[in-house]
């Protein structure tokens, strides 16, 4: 692998021509040569011409289920040869289990976004934000929030640490969105990153222009200053630009994208985690708390942006916690290769990273930290291994340990006497990703929170119930932020379907019901309806269309009824068996119907019951009552097709339709929506 790293772009394997001065990269553990990177000639402005027209075209046919279904496709390509991708990362100094968490946790966020894309997302391509805003008394005028897709490229700059899972948990939203990524890995490891991108090219499953490879810098493509778009910038409006790496780099990066171009970070973060004054030696939260700073420490020599940088913990428990995590150092961590046996740490990216790391030891040293596990010094001229090291600083307030961040198997312990002390120290890092606690507390869990959930993106709670089955301070979760205020970067790169919308412009959109029924695909009270002698329940998909509906017959509502039901139910409400009590209720003028006799009947008056394409009634949604019904009242409903949405592996789809009850006066005495599963066929 001593080659020039290729890289992907226009949808073809390109390399430049030997000439200049490539980069070299080396193995961690031994020094060895394995692999030279250039960009040299590299046309990086035909690339993104690329990406916004073949890729946004390839794209834009696709709805957000047909672009789901790939990306379990791609995660089921790369699980097949996962193993190539294992024996590279070794290389890079990752264990195994350092490998499960970059390659497979990079596998599972693409399985999580194919299943999210299509149980949250319809299947169409324009997704509807919110509900209906009445703009006008009589209901002829609306406005409603859609999300359509960027018209751009997704520019996707990612650090050495996560070769696999930090390009993936970018690009799985963006291609759900419906955006092309160019993915520009780091330096250091773009050859694990080349070997990603490499197994879905060959899977043939890639639409083209959807993803494109830069295996080395890309210094044209930011401007010299920021400001306002002009005719010699690469980057355009519609595009996006989604960094990870350092807070300096990140300032650097967003001060020279212009201003019409979207800019996101998750950049570098003082991550705390917080012994809680209950958890003290001896319980199942010192316990907990021991497992995972260590674990933090040393997964991924921790290099992690997530990784515990700051201990905190009550004063009287520091001498306890120094000793137990220098047990658990020394019975469970052997740091060397990798690639040899009984090894559970292996040694940073790079001598240039190990030398980093060592710096910003010492300076942590100077800055009123001492060292009270590990040192200093490098353990060997060849490798880049570092050993765990535990720092304890006696002035919390200290500003080294809350500015400067060893990128590599170092924390800091911090003591604190008062949960409003524990949480100051803890904002003092400027803004975090996550910050742990381990407590078994409410009344501290909650204080503490309110103190610091505004500086971070996300906050753990660890303790005796959660202890097995925590995924840990360290865990990024595709259905979870992943991102955090101030220092670490203020992007959210994670997050479920909101992850999906930082692709997309939302635009509020007015019109008539009509208009606004015919742009976004789903029925607006007010627009057109139709009725064609066939009950809707009757059609299958194939037939079935947005606004057909159907207007019951009407039923009487008696006394009897209400006390059948009553009793039946074992419902006997006031509201509904005693006049008197009923009519000093401000809401009911006496005995009324129950609700939910409303909605069995309305079931009952607009059903087909004969077997046919509508295979069942899965529940409904938004249910409200809105105008009482008396005895002697009689109601009808009205149902008419509002969503249609096929499922593209099944052999049928989801209905949703808009159900109005009315009574004899034809005011509404319930609104709801009626969800059932449709045969296509």
């Amino acid at each position: 692998m001593t080659a020039i790293v290729p890289s992907y772009l226009q949808d073809r394997w390109w390399t430049p021509e030997p000439a200049g001065d490539p980069t070299v990269v080396r193995d961690a553990s031994t020094g060895e040569v394995i692999a030279h990177v250039s960009t040299e000639g590299l046309d990086l402005g035909a690339a993104l011409a690329h990406a916004r027209t073949v890729g946004q075209a390839s794209l834009g046919a696709l709805t957000f289920h047909q672009r789901a279904l790939l990306l379990k496709q791609f995660a089921i390509a790369l699980t097949e040869r996962k193993d190539e991708l294992y024996a590279l990362s070794a290389r890079a100094g990752a264990t195994t289990a350092d490998s499960w968490v970059d390659v497979d946790g990079g596998i599972g966020v693409l399985f999580a976004y194919s299943g999210k894309g299509r149980r949250e997302l319809p299947n169409a391509q324009v997704y509807l934000d919110g509900a209906v805003e009445s703009l006008s008394k009589d209901g002829s005028f609306l406005g409603r929030h859609i999300h359509t897709r960027l018209r751009g490229v997704a520019v996707q700059i990612n650090a050495f640490n996560f070769p696999v899972w930090g390009p993936l948990e970018k690009f799985a939203p963006a291609f759900l969105a419906g955006m092309p990524s160019l993915i520009k890995p780091a330096t250091p490891t773009g050859y694990i990153t080349e070997a990603m991108v490499r197994i879905l090219v060959d899977s043939g499953l890639l639409p083209p222009g959807t993803l494109q490879l830069v295996s080395g810098s890309v210094p044209t493509l930011f401007t010299s200053a920021g400001g306002s778009l002009g005719t010699g910038d690469l980057l355009t409006l519609g595009d996006m630009v989604s960094f990870t790496g350092s807070a300096s780099t990140a300032a650097s990066l967003r001060s020279r994208t212009p201003s019409g171009v979207r800019f996101t970070a998750e950049t570098d973060s003082i991550n705390a985690s917080v012994l809680g004054p209950d958890a003290i030696a001896g319980t199942p939260e010192f316990d907990a708390y021991i497992r995972q700073l260590v674990a933090e420490m040393t997964s991924k020599a921790g290099q992690k942006c997530t990784a515990i940088r700051r201990a905190l913990v009550p004063a009287s428990e520091a001498d306890a916690v120094v000793d137990a995590v220098r047990r658990r150092i020394e019975e469970k961590v052997v740091v060397g290769d990798p690639r040899t046996e009984g090894v559970t740490m292996g040694p940073l990216v790079s001598l240039e990273q190990r030398d980093e790391v060592l710096g910003q030891v010492r300076a942590l040293e100077e800055g009123g930290g001492r060292i009270v596990i590990g040192s200093a010094t490098a353990a060997d001229p060849h490798g880049a291994f570092v050993s765990p090291v535990l720092l304890r600083f006696d002035d919390a307030g200290a500003d080294a340990v809350h500015t400067i961040e060893a990128f590599g198997p170092v924390s800091s312990l911090l003591t604190y006497e008062t949960v409003d002390e524990a949480a100051d120290i803890v904002m003092r890092g400027g803004g975090s990703l996550v910050t742990s606690v381990a407590t078994h507390d409410p009344d501290f869990a909650a204080s503490f929170l309110a103190g610091v959930a505004a500086g971070n993106g996300r906050v753990l709670f660890l303790d005796r119930d959660t202890a097995r089955s925590s995924t840990g301070h360290g865990s990024p979760l595709p259905s979870l932020v992943h991102g955090g205020p101030g220092r670490a970067g203020g992007g959210e790169e994670l997050g479920g379907i909101r992850a999906v919308l930082h692709h997309m412009q939302r635009t509020a959109v007015q019109g008539s019901p009509q208009m606004l029924t015919a742009v976004t695909g789903a029925w607006h009270t007010g627009a057109a309806t139709r009725e064609d002698g066939v009950h809707p329940f009757r059609k299958p998909l194939t037939q079935l269309r947005v606004g057909d509906r159907i207007a019951s017959a009407s039923r009487e509502v008696t006394l009897d009824d209400i006390e059948t039901f009553a009793h039946f139910t074992g419902d006997t409400f006031y509201a509904h068996m005693d006049e008197e009590a009923a009519a000093a209720n401000p809401f009911f003028p006496g005995r009324v119907a129950h609700g939910y006799l409303l909605v069995s009947w309305a079931a009952g008056l607009f059903v087909d019951p004969e077997p046919g394409p509508v295979l069942a009634n899965y529940g409904l949604e938004n249910l409200r009552f809105l105008t009482p019904v008396s005895p002697g009242d009689s109601i009808r409903v009205e149902l008419i097709a509002k969503q249609i949405t096929p499922r593209e592996t099944d052999e049928y789809g989801e209905v949703r339709w808009d159900a109005v009850i009315r009574n004899q006066d034809d005011e509404p005495v319930a609104t709801y929506d009626v969800l059932t599963l449709v045969a296509k066929e």
